[in-house]
Order: C-alpha cells, then sequence, then structure tokens
C-alpha cells in the first residue's frame, strides 16, 4: 500500500524549463514514515524521477517529520508532481535513475575532492574550486569548454565619510578562503560551502567573514550561489563602499561576434555585439546582420559586402558595460570604447531585472541576482569586452552609491543613565543606551544564479534564466496536505463556509494586501531594509512613523513573521510565500547578530534595524524562521538555527530587563541565578530547543525542553509565575518560585504556538495544567481569577490578541462557553480593528504627499499580526463564531 503526496508549483504552472533543479521540504504524519530514503518523487505521468531525499526533523518517536526532496534540472518539467511512500513503510532502497521522456541529460551529479581541490559536474557544466586562495571557484566549463574563471568576493572600503571637506581613502578587498566543506555529494544535489573573510589587496586589513553556497542539480546548466556576509567593521569610520562578486570571461571570437546580453524592466533586453554590425552606413548583408542580431556566427567576411569587411577596423568595440540600479525607481545603461574615453549613454528604466550575459560562438557566461532592484543599490559591469579576458561583476552594493553609513542616527540626546532612557522611552517609544545602536554583528544575504551557455542563447532563453533567477521555481505541498500532516499546531485551510467565516477571510486577505501595497507605496526596500514592514502609522503626516524611535522598522514585534507564515499554510498563495520569505530572509539576517557580544540577540524595533538597545530572543526566536527552513530546506536558515542552539548563554552577559528589574536578587550570574521570563524568554528558548532536537536530536536541547516544561508544570503558579530562577549549567528552573506577575506581552512572541505543538508532541501533564490555567485565566473575570489564584491579574492588554488563549481552552475543554468568550473577546477587544472602518482604504493624494498612497485606519503591525493569528486559530480552533452548542469538543 502507497500513500501519495500531490506537489505543486507555487505559481500555478510549471517554468518552461528547469536550468537548475529545485528543492522543498515536506512533512509527514508521525509514524508514517521510517527514513527519507523510501521516499519516491513521480510525474503527472506516473513516471518516476530521480530524487534526492534526506531527513531535516523527526518526530519524538523517531519517524520521520520534515524531508528536503531534490529533483534534477529538466527541459520538460512536469505540470506536477507527486511524493510517495509505502505503508506499512519499509526500506525499499535507493531512488532507481529513469530516464524520463524527451530528457538528454545525465541522471548524476558527482563530485571529486583532493586535498586541494573539490570538482563537481552535472554532466553538462563542472566547476573547479580551490580550498584556499582568494578565488570561489578557479574555472567553470560547459562541454569541456572555460565560460567563466577566478569568481572572487570584492569590496571596497571607505575610510571615513564624504562630508564636509574631510579626505576619504579607499581600499580594495578580496575574499579569501579559509574552509570549502561539501554539504551534499549528489547524485541529484551537491552543495559545497566556502568560508573566508575579505582581505586588503596590500594584506593589511581583514574584515567582513562570508559563507558562499554553491548548489548543483544533475544535468543542470546553472549554478545556484548563496552569498552571505557579517558586518564586523567600525561603523564610526569604516564605509562599505562597494561588495560584488566577480567574474574572468574567456573569449576568443572576432568583436562582431561576440554579444552582450543586460536585461531591464519588464522582460526586455539590451541585444548588441561589442562591434555592431546594423545601423552602418554601408550594410554587411542581411544573413550578417541576422546572425549577429540571433547571437549567431556570422559568415565568413568573403560573404560581407566588402564595403564594411574592409572597414571593420574603423567600427569602434565597446569594450565596458554598466548597469546601476542606485533606488527601486530607476536604472541606467551606459558603455565606452574604453578606460581613459567618455562614457555614452544607452538607455534607462524603472526596474532592471538584474541579470547579464556575455558570450562567444564558444559559448559563455551570465549571472542574475535575485531581488535586484529590491535590494537597491546594485550594479552590473562588464569590463574588457574586447579583449581576450573579460571581467563581470554583479555588484551587492553599488560602488556609484553613497558608502554605505551605519553610524547611530543620533547623539544619545543626553540620556546616560537608566532614569534617562526610560524618560526617553516614555516620549519616543525608543529603548535607548549609549553603544547599543551597534551594527556589529548583523548580516545580510543574497541570491545569484550563474548560468553557462554552449553558444549564444535566443532572447527568449535569456528573459527566461532572467525570470528564474529572480524567482526560482518552486514545488510545495497543497494546505490541505501540510495541515493533514499535523504540523505547526493550531491552523486549518481556508474556510468560506458561512457568511460569518467569509468575513474573516475576506479581512484576512484586506490586511496582506494592504501590507503587500505598502512595501511599493512607500518604498519598504534597500540593502538593509527589504523584507521588514513599518510598526506603527503617523495619521496626521500620513505617513509611516519613520523617524520616530520605537514606531519605525518593525524586527518581527508582535510577530508578523508567524502572522505571513500561518497566512500562507493555509491560503498556498505565492505572492503570501515571497513577501515571508523576503521577512524571513531581513528578520534572520539584519535584525539578529551573529557575532560578538550579542551573538543570538535580535534587536526590538528602531528607527534603524540594529538601533534598540534591547537585544533579546524574542527577535531572534527559531519560531519565526523555521517556516521557511522546513519548507524550502534552505541550508541558509538552518545555519541561523544552529547559531541559536546555546543562546541561553546570552542571559549571562545581559540581563534583558536590566533598566526595570525590581528585585536584583533575581539576576545574579556569579550565583548561578538568572531570572528568566516564562513567557518570551522561555518562548524563544523553548522554539529553540524544539527544532534543534528535532533537526539533530541533540540530547543537551532535549533535556532543557523537557526539563524546564516540566519545572513550569511544577510551579505553583505555573506560567503566572511570570519569570523563573534558571540553573544555565543545569538547564533547568527553580520551581520554588511563588509570584504573580502577568505581562500582556509573554504570548504574543511565539508562545501560544509553541505550547500548543509541544502538548501534542509531548506528554507531560502539569505542563499542559499549567498552560490551560494561563489560557483560562488571562481573559476571565477579576473574580474568577481571584477565586483560583487569590487575586486579580494585572497587565491584561490585547485583549483581541489573547482571545486564541481562551479558543485553545474552549478547543481542549470542549466549553462552549469559553469558546462564546473568545469569540466575544475577539470582537470587543480590538482596539484598532474592531470595526469595519478599518478594513477600508483612504486615498492620500499630493501635495499632503509625495505620491499618491492608500491609507487605512489607525495602521498598526501589532495590531495587524495579532488580529491574523487570533482569526487563523480560532477559526481552527472553535470554529466561525459558531453558536455556543455547535462548538466541538477538542
Amino acid at each position: 500500500m502507497t500513500q501519495h503526496a500531490p506537489i505543486t508549483w507555487i505559481d500555478g504552472e510549471p517554468p518552461a524549463a528547469l536550468s537548475a533543479g529545485t528543492t522543498w521540504g515536506m512533512p509527514f504524519q508521525r509514524g508514517t514514515v521510517q527514513d527519507a530514503g523510501v521516499l519516491r518523487v513521480h510525474d503527472s505521468s506516473g513516471s518516476t524521477v530521480k530524487a534526492q531525499t534526506w531527513p531535516l526533523a523527526t518526530w519524538p518517536d523517531g519517524t520521520l517529520k520534515w524531508a528536503g526532496i531534490a529533483i534534477g534540472a529538466t527541459n520538460q518539467p512536469a505540470d506536477a508532481y507527486s511524493v510517495t511512500h509505502p505503508i506499512p513503510t519499509h526500506d525499499a532502497g535507493p531512488a532507481a535513475a529513469v530516464e524520463r521522456p524527451g530528457s538528454e541529460r545525465p541522471d548524476e551529479v558527482t563530485v571529486i575532492e583532493d586535498d586541494k581541490t573539490i570538482t563537481v559536474s552535472t554532466g553538462t557544466l563542472d566547476m573547479a574550486l580551490h580550498k584556499s586562495g582568494n578565488t570561489l571557484f578557479t574555472e567553470l566549463r560547459r562541454d569541456g569548454n572555460v565560460v567563466a574563471k577566478a569568481g572572487r568576493l570584492v569590496s571596497l572600503l571607505q575610510s571615513g565619510a564624504t562630508e564636509g571637506t574631510g579626505t576619504t581613502t579607499r581600499t580594495g578587498f578580496t575574499g579569501h578562503t579559509t574552509s570549502v566543506t561539501v554539504e551534499q555529494a549528489g547524485p541529484v544535489r551537491a552543495v559545497v560551502k566556502v568560508e573566508g573573510r575579505h582581505r586588503a589587496d596590500d594584506g593589511a586589513k581583514e574584515w567582513l567573514p562570508f559563507t558562499v553556497r554553491f548548489y548543483f542539480y544533475a544535468g543542470a546548466r546553472s549554478v545556484r550561489m548563496m552569498h552571505s556576509f557579517i558586518w564586523d567593521g567600525d561603523a564610526e569610520q569604516d564605509f562599505l563602499a562597494g561588495l560584488g562578486v566577480e567574474f574572468t570571461v574567456p573569449l576568443e571570437s572576432e568583436l562582431h561576434d561576440r554579444h552582450v546580453r543586460i536585461a531591464g524592466a519588464d522582460g526586455g533586453f539590451l541585444v548588441e555585439a561589442v562591434r555592431g554590425l546594423t545601423g552602418l552606413r554601408r550594410d554587411p548583408g542581411e544573413a550578417v546582420r541576422t546572425a549577429q542580431i540571433a547571437g549567431r556566427a556570422t559568415p565568413p567576411l568573403g560573404k560581407w559586402s566588402p564595403l564594411v569587411s574592409e572597414r571593420l577596423h574603423l567600427i569602434p568595440g565597446w569594450n565596458d558595460y554598466t548597469l546601476t540600479q542606485l533606488t527601486a525607481d530607476g536604472f541606467e545603461l551606459r558603455k565606452r570604447t574604453a578606460p581613459g574615453h567618455g562614457w555614452v549613454g544607452i538607455s534607462g528604466g524603472t526596474r532592471a531585472a538584474g541579470f547579464c550575459s556575455l558570450s562567444d560562438v564558444r559559448g559563455g557566461f551570465g549571472v542574475g541576482i535575485r531581488d535586484f532592484w529590491q535590494s537597491h543599490p546594485g550594479q552590473l559591469d562588464i569590463r574588457g569586452a574586447a579583449t581576450a579576458e573579460a571581467k563581470m561583476t554583479a555588484w551587492l552594493y553599488s560602488p556609484e552609491a553613497q558608502p554605505m553609513d551605519l553610524r547611530f542616527y543620533h547623539d544619545g540626546l543626553g540620556q546616560e543613565t537608566f532614569e534617562d532612557q526610560l524618560e526617553g522611552l516614555e516620549i519616543t517609544y525608543e529603548d535607548y543606551e549609549p553603544g547599543f545602536g551597534n551594527p556589529t554583528g548583523i548580516a545580510r544575504t543574497h541570491e545569484l544564479t550563474l548560468f553557462a551557455y554552449n553558444t549564444t542563447p535566443g532572447t527568449e532563453s535569456l528573459a527566461a534564466d532572467a525570470k528564474a533567477a529572480a524567482t526560482p521555481p518552486l514545488l510545495q505541498p497543497s494546505p490541505e496536505y501540510l495541515h493533514a500532516a499535523g504540523v505547526f499546531g493550531d491552523w486549518a485551510p481556508v474556510d468560506r463556509s458561512t457568511p460569518a467565516t467569509a468575513e474573516l477571510e475576506d479581512k484576512l486577505d484586506f490586511l496582506f494586501d494592504f501590507y503587500q501595497g505598502q512595501t511599493e507605496q512607500r518604498r519598504w526596500y534597500g540593502f538593509w531594509n527589504y523584507g521588514d514592514v513599518m510598526h506603527t502609522y503617523d495619521t496626521d503626516r500620513h505617513v509611516w512613523r519613520y523617524d520616530v524611535g520605537g514606531y519605525a522598522w518593525d524586527n518581527s514585534e508582535l510577530s508578523p513573521d508567524l502572522w505571513l507564515w500561518y497566512m500562507y499554510l493555509r491560503t498556498g498563495r505565492a505572492d503570501v510565500f515571497r513577501y515571508a520569505e523576503a521577512m524571513t530572509r531581513h528578520t534572520g539576517e539584519v535584525d539578529v547578530y551573529h557575532l560578538g557580544p550579542w551573538r543570538g540577540l535580535g534587536s526590538r524595533h528602531n528607527v534603524q534595524h540594529w538601533g534598540c538597545s534591547a537585544k533579546q530572543l524574542r527577535i531572534s526566536t527559531p519560531a519565526y524562521r523555521r517556516f521557511y527552513y522546513y519548507l524550502t530546506a534552505d541550508e541558509r536558515t538552518g545555519d541561523l538555527l544552529t547559531e541559536l542552539v546555546d543562546s541561553d548563554q546570552n542571559f549571562l552577559g545581559l540581563d534583558p530587563v536590566r533598566k526595570v528589574r525590581p528585585d536584583a536578587d533575581t539576576y545574579r550570574p556569579d550565583r548561578g541565578a538568572l531570572g528568566v521570563g516564562l513567557g518570551t524568554d522561555w518562548g524563544s528558548l523553548a522554539a529553540t530547543w524544539l527544532t534543534d532536537w528535532e533537526r539533530t536530536g541533540n540530547p543537551r536541547s532535549r533535556d532543557r525542553l523537557l526539563g524546564t516544561m516540566a519545572d513550569i508544570g511544577a510551579l505553583k503558579y505555573g506560567f503566572l509565575t511570570g519569570e523563573a530562577l534558571y540553573d544555565l549549567d543545569a538547564g533547568r528552573f527553580d520551581a520554588g518560585r511563588e509570584a504573580i506577575s502577568v505581562s500582556h506581552l509573554s504570548a504574543v512572541f511565539g508562545l501560544v504556538e509553541i505550547c500548543s505543538e509541544l502538548i501534542s508532541l509531548v506528554p507531560d501533564k502539569d505542563f499542559e495544567e499549567a498552560w490551560m490555567q494561563y489560557c483560562r485565566l488571562f481573559l476571565a473575570t477579576p473574580e474568577e481569577q481571584i477565586a483560583e489564584v487569590g487575586q486579580p491579574l494585572a497587565g491584561i492588554y490585547l485583549t483581541q490578541a489573547h482571545s486564541r488563549l481562551t479558543a485553545y481552552a474552549a478547543a481542549r475543554l470542549g466549553s462552549p462557553e469559553l469558546a462564546a468568550l473568545a469569540w466575544e473577546s475577539f470582537a470587543e477587544g480590538g482596539e484598532n480593528l474592531n470595526h469595519s472602518e478599518a478594513f477600508t482604504l483612504k486615498k492620500i493624494l499630493p501635495p499632503y504627499v509625495l505620491q499618491p498612497v492608500d491609507e487605512a485606519p489607525t495602521v498598526s503591525t501589532n495590531d495587524t499580526a495579532q488580529f491574523g493569528l487570533a482569526v487563523i486559530q480560532n477559526l481552527a480552533l472553535i470554529g466561525g463564531g459558531l453558536p455556543a452548542q455547535e462548538v466541538p469538543a477538542s
């Protein structure tokens, strides 16, 4: 007996061709699959497709929970696929290689490694990498011909800011490799990780640690490249003036048979030869012109008109090309014949695709940068196209933009003491502290695709490559399948079965569409900004509060990441996925520290992503990252999860509530007493330990998770205790604390979702009762609270957000009364989203704004994210406002 799971393209239709293969992640119900090796992939015709599978996570019983699955390149991708596994499970051996109809590609990718080099072959291309030195790879070959070589990272450091009359200097740096690791070696997918640092060309300085991964698929003619770097400069004096990847492209053909292709906007291309033969005063012949425009070898000179062939030396060759995208709204193209001569403008436009290629009759090389204009300022350079060895540079930060200035944005305003800083918090909502607005340790990841050509491709083929680089094809399971697998807690696919649920679904769609529109209208783009959203709106100025302390960039405050991922799980919408993906890339890289004293901590919302002095686990929590990791098997996201495994150590160096802690004895690292909150702190630690346990089986993470769950269950007041003393060495709480302290923030950074999962995963009656008590009492009447714990609970805010706690208790207890209370609390406590006017748009026009924008009443990302999560979880737990007698028992 075999179980079939349908897999479809997230964009609804297959790509024209799958030039690089694809990888996705998918879950399996507990107890159904023993090993990833039994999984099989089939296309829509039922033919077996060669696939590579590996475990991403296991259930507590050891069975497979999540698997990574990869298929190779093909010119004929199927409309849909299915993944099968036998029931009952048994080891069916390795997947068989099957020739698909019409496929001319080899079946396997191979990796050959020795002491100094690694060579990877897809059967179509070969890449050689040295394990040390200043290149990422030494050669990239297609059909035996070298199409690119000496791929290397480059950066420019400017000392001092370009302001006033002060002088500045720029120093060139090149990436130097310190380690190369083969993470996967085929047969369908190979992954090679390169690590190193940028070193000054004069050897005097090193900076910017980097990690680059190359992804190879069987039969692929392109290589995916994932580049991550960590900022470790001194923001006061180090200004990044350029960051890119440089490639050398060998050329042999005559200049008129060398071809430049640069993508513009909306699928358009610059289509030129280095020496053009069209538009001349004399005509070389239609066959010559047609061949050159098509990128084919031109006929022999003897077949040209001699009026042109004898004057070739008088037609200039264009040596250098540059495309700059310095903002999200404009790019410029120019070229020149040689250094020392003037540039000639070609054209311009709005948003370039971030792709270019250079080729001759032997073949060539192309590169595409994902999110090119969204992550501006970017640049593409071709230099030396008229020479034997051209240089192509994909600039991730353009050297023609203003140097990157990461200095803190104000002088502190005299806030030297905690008392002063708390006063500042009262007026601008900014939690300032001297020295804390420091970017050292933040990171950024870019995705590129490298194309190896055996000829100059047709423009339509190049356009398809540019599209694939900008929007990589991705396969995904359906919302129904994901829900049936029992992953990620309390959610369910979209439900429009009643007018009430349809209205709620409409509101969810409205809020997502509004934020997606705001990203465009408000230009939430840029190198460090793309993927984030703003915190709160200013209705007087008709702008988001981009310049007001803690009201500017959101930095995951109140879990918009969770809202977006649950929105995707239940809808399967590609636009929601990519919006959530961009946020995950941003919040996991830019808003979190990856080295230094705050490694593993994130920064609270601020005008600058690193500006706030609140460095906390609630921002870096894996609760926000694991969706993307499991759905895509992305190794870089896996790195970010691994970084956090020992994040409980951070409490030794930094007390997250140091400015307001009333009892200093609850934070005494020298005595092994660390005050750890049972809400945002423990919820983040629990997400860390759970994810690590599922991914690796790490007994340390398992024991700390299960041990602290038992300790919370043993506390007299359970979660209501608010904070407990944590023994870092033992990984356990002191269960003797008897206090009640409730915060409205405790449950809105992933605690709800993690506790629900834990209760379904591992049996712990006392822990479950402690969580149920918290869920029952948070929105209970003061009288009910007094009757159970002897006092009313203070700090009860965000009623709408917390309605899902009541809904959880209602579902677990089968209580119609609690279900009714949950929806009543949801309706009454919405603050800014409890009236129909909140779901309407008003167009604001100049001169009151820079350009026309949509405005929604009283917008706050906090309210939006928690509204979304409350709707999603309440619908899943108790249905859409069902009459009390119809509420189903859990």
